[in-house]
């Protein structure tokens, strides 16, 4: 016995034999821990137990146990397979402890991916170096030289393009901007649409303006995206120099600030400029809504100014003309219970006018001075709710009214918006009551209205209710 453990092959062919079986075991054991957590560090530690380890011992059997010369070719073969899958694994767990876990925000996370990569060649390169010279006595040391200077030559021919693109990588890492933010460059402002390695994509509003990697990396540049603080937005429109400036300020005021994109607590501003010119300031919670919130408040504008018949642009009339009040009343008189006598007497005093898409034709809180009713289009009525959330428990409909209390002068509770171009007749009180002491059936159609439109809206309040049709009163 005291012979057999004196051979020198002896403890490590036991070693190997006992050694294997519990690396192994344990090495199972951690990987369905690792896996059952879904972590990625089970990956590395599947290929370790596979076939990293089974390698290692090979080799140690090889060499050691069986006293077999390492200058052997197939000895070298297997030490050559062994080192290539220890640098296989070591790269699997080095690239699970630096980036697979990077937290966000973090340099880790933020590091492109070709910084990544030439981290893996240059450890691939340097390990393959280091195993063929311990394997097969190569001399590794010529090939780097060559390589060096190869590397010197080529970064003097391509220094130009080379710096953009390390402009372009250390914007990638440093990521002072991201798609979709605003940018002020001096020369260019706009929204970020790409980022690669040499340029950046700026959407102007007038195309697609790129801008090297390198101007931004030696420049200074604004990201109107980040800063905390509050953007306004300063458009000018033009009236007609003849339209009132009291008028034309109190008509863009209130379509400012009806807005749902405003800053909470703020109040648009309107300036005159003269010559029928004015400043609208618009104070956005970033610069980011300046274009949505244009578009909506010029739509919308031109709808408000031509009801009040002011000149935006020049220009009063409608894209198609508007019904006059007889043939606006004629299509009304069944739910209005009207004659033809009575359509001929109240059509002058009533007033049609055009809404656009999410303009409000009922405000909530205020006592009606007219009784209002849809016409043509699509509406519904909403409970008042913050900007940019809306609140419909009812929809409206061609011969749908709009604001029933105008004769309880109650104010009205609901909101009423227009879907899409609709067209609404205004009724004034007085009217209302004279069609009322005629047909005193309309009062009573009112009233039924009026008490739907209250459970209407109390079960809006209780709970988000499904949007339901507005009943129409009871036609002769």
């Amino acid at each position: 016995m005291a012979d057999l453990t004196a051979q020198p092959w002896f403890w490590w062919a036991l070693g190997v034999a006992v050694g294997l079986p519990v690396v192994l075991l344990a090495l199972t054991e951690l990987h369905a821990a690792l896996a059952r957590r879904d972590s990625p560090a089970a990956r590395p530690v599947a290929f370790l137990r596979t076939y990293v380890v089974p390698a290692v011992a090979l080799l140690l059997l090889v060499t050691q146990a069986s006293q077999v010369s390492a200058e052997v070719t197939w000895v070298r073969i297997i030490a050559t397979v062994a080192g290539l899958l220890v640098l296989l694994v070591l790269l699997s767990g080095l690239n699970v402890a630096l980036f697979s876990n990077a937290r966000e925000g973090t340099w880790r996370a933020r590091i492109p991916s070709i910084f990544v990569d030439i981290f893996r060649v240059g450890v691939v390169a340097a390990g393959l170096a280091v195993l063929f010279s311990w394997v097969w006595g190569a001399d590794v040391g010529g090939l780097f030289t060559a390589l060096g200077v190869t590397s010197i030559v080529l970064g003097l021919a391509l220094q130009n393009a080379a710096g953009s693109i390390i402009s372009g990588l250390l914007l990638l890492f440093e990521q002072p901007f991201k798609i979709g933010d605003w940018l002020d460059t001096g020369s260019t402002r706009g929204r970020v649409v790409e980022v690669n390695w040499r340029a950046v994509h700026i959407e102007t509003g007038d195309g697609i303006r790129v801008v090297p990697n390198a101007s931004l990396a030696g420049a200074e540049f604004t990201n109107l995206s980040v800063p905390s603080t509050e953007h306004t937005d300063t458009l000018t429109v033009a009236f007609a120099p003849a339209d009132a400036p009291d008028r034309v300020r109190s008509v863009l005021l209130r379509t400012a600030e009806r807005l749902p994109a405003l800053v909470p607590g703020e109040r648009p501003g309107v300036s005159v400029l003269g010559g029928g010119s004015y400043a609208v300031a618009l104070p956005l919670p970033t610069v980011t809504a300046v274009a949505a919130t244009r578009s909506l408040f010029l739509g919308t504008l031109w709808y408000a100014a031509r009801r009040e018949g002011l000149h935006l642009d020049g220009d009063a009339g409608w894209g198609s003309p508007l019904p006059d009040g007889a043939d606006a009343l004629r299509r009304l008189a069944p739910t209005l219970r009207l004659d033809d006598e009575q359509v001929a007497t109240f059509a002058d005093a009533v007033v049609v006018q055009r809404f656009g898409d999410g303009e409000v034709t009922q405000p909530s809180g205020v006592v009606p001075d007219a009784m209002s009713v849809l016409l043509d289009g699509a509406g519904y009525l909403s409970l008042p709710a913050p900007p940019g959330e809306t609140r419909s428990v009812l929809e409206l409909g061609p011969g749908d009214l709009l604001s029933p209390t105008v004769l309880t002068r109650e104010p009205s509770a609901l909101v009423g918006v227009s879907v899409g171009e609709s067209t609404v007749v205004r009724i004034p009180v007085d009217t209302v009551r004279e069609m009322v002491r005629r047909r005193p059936d309309l009062a009573r159609d009112v009233g039924a209205e009026i008490d739907r439109r209250r459970d209407a809206a109390g079960l809006g309040r209780a709970a988000a209710s499904p949007v339901q049709r507005s009943p129409r009163p009871a036609s002769r």
